[in-house]
């Protein structure tokens, strides 16, 4: 009988070894990158960290994921490409660090359960500019407003709540950056104007993690 223990012992580990998640239509990422990681001092990614509260990693990003036919799909809203649809390796690549390496990326999904009307609804806007001004209701949109904006339950109310935003650092200061790039806008800095931010979004208590790896799926 000791011979065949080692067998049994191996099927029993592997049947009750947890499958690993698949990525689901409407899963959200977040990119993250070290609390320590050193980026230019004037980039929008540097002030957005000053600006929300952190611990080891800071979250900068997020978006949406689409299962399609033809490979993985992303629609964000950033500075370069305005609210756009376009290949996870896209995304990948312009997210990836300075120094090569890769950021965190942290997947997220609606314990309620996924409509597919929200994918439709963040495909609408695809085409608008960036929110530059992080204003609500401006017909531009940032990349947690775009979720936001996408995802409404069947009476059209908001699922992801907003709260007022904060441009100030851990001192109680805006950023020079803040300051410089509002004013080129012709606006004050919207201190306390409701919005979202990735660090908030991403620990709500209607999202449960999901065990995947977004690298594992890239094809380049």
């Amino acid at each position: 009988m000791k011979r065949f223990l080692p067998i049994f012992f191996s099927v029993l580990v592997f049947a009750c070894a947890p499958a690993k998640e698949e990525i689901k239509t409407g899963d959200l990422f977040f990119v993250g990158i070290p609390g320590d990681y050193s980026i230019e001092e004037d980039s929008m990614d540097a002030a957005i960290i000053e600006s929300t509260v952190s611990d080891e990693l800071n979250l900068i990003h997020a978006g949406i994921l689409e299962v399609a036919d033809d490979g993985v799909w992303v629609i964000d809203a950033t500075l370069k490409y305005g609210v756009d649809r376009h290949p996870l390796d896209t995304m990948l690549r312009q997210f990836t660090l300075k120094n090569g390496d890769m950021p965190t990326f942290i997947v997220k999904r609606l314990r309620r359960g996924y409509g597919p009307e929200f994918l439709d609804n963040a495909k609408a806007l695809c085409g608008l500019p960036y929110d530059d001004a992080f204003l609500p209701d401006n017909g531009k949109f940032y990349c947690t407003e775009l979720i936001r904006e996408s995802y409404r339950d069947s009476d059209g109310e908001y699922i992801f709540p907003q709260k007022p935003m904060n441009w100030k650092n851990s001192e109680g200061e805006i950023p020079v950056y803040w300051t410089e790039l509002f004013g080129l806008l012709g606006m004050d800095v919207p201190q306390d104007v409701p919005g979202t931010n990735p660090h908030d979004m991403a620990l709500l208590p209607i999202l449960e993690d999901v065990d995947i790896d977004l690298l594992s799926l890239r094809k380049d």
